[in-house]
């Protein structure tokens, strides 16, 4: 049985969904159990879970004693059910946090199948949604605990459902009441987990097709009514809620101090010039930046067909948007790719790539393979040991041979097997990257490695043995919070002194440690430095030292 049987088989009916869903489960899943707390964001969420569940708060947000109105609370109930199900707060287990993430990012690439099938067929649809869960960004979004794979599920959800409802208005496959509850029950979601992002996109999409098409008769057939009062029911008791429990300060903060800024300024040094992630589309999308020229190509060709047209227009109103506003990070335009996903797997099936899109592709594809070989050895070279060549090695080749392989069977006009293959090779090279490779960097892992140097001395609070909070000065990395506890006092030299002599751990950073000692002679306190943690803080690029004190217990004590 050839590829192209294989296939057929597994895209029959619910399979492709299905398949694609399992596509991206085994890519994001490495990452989930292997990596540590990462900063800044996914540990600022984690937290906020953790104390959702310590003080059953599930309406007003909260960093410590910080209220946090930036985003909505649904990837917070998302999380706090998973730990809920799977954990408790108290074991501070990452992955129970990342499971939301994990699905979110299934949920995007069974939804990319379902939707590119009612156009394009069942095999076309399996090849988009297997593509889209094994590309780079998104693979790695579904390892980390915030919003944006949760988001990009949801809103291809949405997208896939309105993209059946506009085929069927063009002589495609019904559309029934399934299909509308789903597009509500996405788009509702989303608003949920990350505002107006999800909304926004939609929105762009559906304008985008009335003015091309100068009509809009298949929007009659949303289902409105009742969708607008889901979409109430959905958002609305939160939104109530917090508004209430916060006097409104939710809504001034979330629009006014981080929606707004973003739109008008490079908010918190996330500044950009356009450009940016069209610069960086071909390394996110990998693998499939071997056929990225290929489905602009066919963009252009094909824009008279239904399915060619809504993809158009799902990708390109959105991702102008994203790259006018000043405010950029490389997961913004995560819930355009599954247009890209539907043009490269139609591309694929069609055998439409022409000499220019294929030369194309096989240069993207060696060049992005070789830069991400590159890029583990450099991480190697900075922050490895020699016991961890031989996981680099691993991973580089791995990368590597999936953008070379790829390029090679793109070049013999194989298109669907560069992608298959390409794609296998890339959730292998991501796997060993996130699981092998990245948790042997110890400098990377500050965070973890203080825990660990508590855990081992049975000082860590939440063994039950030495009180609460861990004092730490001059480093302030929710990572740290995460790892160490929710009462953890950030106060600085002074809070560290009160620490000891109240016979709890501190943690002090190198900048701190002159005025540390000074005042420890001063207050007459007594300590013992029971381990140092050397390494760099990627949030900012600073090195970083961190020296770990135990208390000595005083004369009578």
């Amino acid at each position: 049985m050839n590829l192209e049987a294989y296939i057929d088989r597994f895209s029959r009916g619910w399979r492709a969904p299905a398949f694609a869903a399992l596509i991206a489960f085994l890519a994001g899943l490495p990452g989930v159990f292997a990596m540590p707390p990462l900063d800044r964001d996914e540990s600022r969420f984690a937290q906020a879970t953790a104390q959702m569940l310590e003080s059953g708060d599930f309406v007003v947000i909260r960093f410590q004693d910080q209220p946090r109105f930036k985003k909505p609370v649904g990837i917070h109930w998302l999380q706090a059910g998973s730990v809920a199900a799977f954990s408790s707060p108290e074991d501070r287990e990452i992955w129970a946090y990342r499971l939301p993430s994990l699905l979110g990012a299934m949920l995007a690439a069974a939804a990319c199948a379902w939707g590119a099938a009612a156009f394009f067929g069942n095999r076309a649809g399996l090849l988009a949604g297997g593509l889209l869960g094994a590309t780079f960004l998104l693979s790695t979004e579904a390892f980390i605990a915030k919003t944006d794979a949760v988001l990009a599920g949801t809103t291809t959800l949405a997208l896939a459902a309105m993209g059946r409802i506009y085929a069927a208005s063009r002589d495609g496959p019904p559309a029934g009441r399934l299909t509308r509850l789903l597009f509500w029950l996405g788009l509702s979601v989303s608003m949920l987990v990350k505002g107006p992002v999800g909304l926004m996109v939609v929105v762009l999409t559906a304008l985008s097709l009335c003015v091309w098409d100068r009509k809009a008769d298949w929007l009659k057939s949303m289902g409105w009514i009742w969708g607008l009062i889901l979409t109430a029911a959905v958002v609305g008791p939160w939104a109530t809620a917090v508004t209430v429990a916060t006097d409104g300060g939710f809504w001034t903060t979330a629009f006014g101090a981080d929606f707004a800024p973003k739109l008008v300024g490079g908010q918190e040094s996330h500044g950009a010039p356009p450009g940016y992630h069209t610069l960086l589309l071909p390394l996110l999308i990998f693998p499939g930046s071997l056929l990225l020229p290929a489905a602009l190509a066919l963009g252009w060709r094909g824009r008279r067909e239904p399915g060619v047209r809504f993809a158009l227009c799902w990708l390109i109103p959105a991702f102008l948007v994203f790259e006018a506003t000043p405010t950029k990070l490389v997961h913004y335009t995560l819930p355009t790719y599954g247009a890209l996903a539907w043009l490269m797997a139609v591309a694929a099936t069609r055998g439409e790539v022409g000499p220019v899109a294929r030369w194309l592709g096989v240069g993207l594809s060696a060049l992005v393979g070789t830069v991400l070989a590159a890029a583990v050895f450099y991480l190697f070279s900075e922050y490895g040991d020699p016991s961890d060549l031989p996981a680099a090695i691993l991973t580089a080749l791995l990368l590597a041979a999936a953008g070379l392989v790829g390029a090679w069977l793109l070049w013999r006009r194989e298109p669907t097997k560069a992608l298959v293959a390409a794609a296998a090779l890339s959730i292998l090279g991501h796997g060993a990257f996130a699981a092998v490779f990245i948790p042997r960097l110890e400098p990377l892992l500050v965070s973890k490695r203080t825990a660990d140097i508590l855990t081992e001395q049975r000082l860590l609070p939440r063994q039950g043995i030495t009180p609460a909070p861990v004092a730490v000065a001059g480093y302030a990395e929710p990572s740290l919070v995460f790892e160490l506890g929710t009462p953890t006092d950030l106060g600085g030299v002074d809070q560290a002194i009160e620490a000891l002599a109240d016979q709890r751990p501190a943690v002090v950073e190198s900048r701190e440690q002159a005025q540390f000692e000074a005042a420890l002679k001063a207050r007459n306190v007594k300590a013992r430095e029971i381990g140092k943690v050397e390494g760099l803080n990627y949030s900012n690029g600073d090195d970083t030292t961190l020296r770990v004190y135990a208390p000595i217990p005083s004369e009578g004590q």
